[in-house]
C-alpha cells in the first residue's frame, strides 16, 4: 500500500463552477499508483467541491441560479464581515460538500463520461482555493 498527498491551487474567478478535472487527473496519473481511492478536500468554508455535468454549460448555469435562489444575498443575515456575500456563501457551502472521495482504477480516476470535478466558488470576488489531495492505494 503507498500513499501520495498534494495540495493544489485553484484559481477562481468569483461565483460559479470552476473545473479542475484535468489539474486532479494530471497528478492521479503521475503517482504511478494503479489502484486506490482519491481524497479530495477543499480547506475553505465559502467554497465548495462538487461532481457536476461536463459537458452542457446550462446544466452548471441552472444549478449556480438555484443556489442563488435557495441562498440569496440579503442584509437579514447577521454574519456580513465580508460583505453581502459572505453568509450566502457558507450557507451555499453547507449544502455541498468540503469533500469528494473518487476511485482510482488501472491509474486513472473512474469519473462517468459527463462527469467533472468542480470548485463551487461561492463569494463574487476572484480566490484562490486550496484543494488537499491524497491518494491512497498500490
Amino acid at each position: 500500500m503507498r500513499q501520495q498527498t498534494i495540495e493544489l491551487t485553484v484559481e477562481t474567478r468569483g461565483q460559479g463552477l470552476h473545473d479542475c478535472t484535468d489539474a486532479v487527473r494530471r497528478w492521479v496519473e503521475g503517482t504511478g499508483i494503479d489502484s486506490g481511492l482519491l481524497t479530495i478536500f477543499i480547506r475553505h468554508t465559502s467554497a465548495s467541491l462538487l461532481i457536476q455535468e461536463n459537458a452542457v454549460p446550462a446544466a452548471r448555469r441552472d444549478l449556480e441560479r438555484y443556489f442563488a435562489r435557495i441562498a440569496p444575498e440579503s442584509r437579514e443575515y447577521e454574519h456580513d464581515d465580508e460583505g453581502p456575500d459572505d453568509m450566502p456563501a457558507h450557507l451555499r457551502a453547507a449544502l455541498t460538500q468540503t469533500s469528494l472521495t473518487i476511485p482510482v482504477i488501472g491509474g486513472r480516476l473512474t469519473l462517468g463520461t459527463w462527469q467533472g470535478i468542480y470548485v463551487f466558488e461561492h463569494r463574487r470576488a476572484p480566490h484562490r482555493r486550496h484543494l488537499a489531495l491524497q491518494l491512497i492505494g498500490e
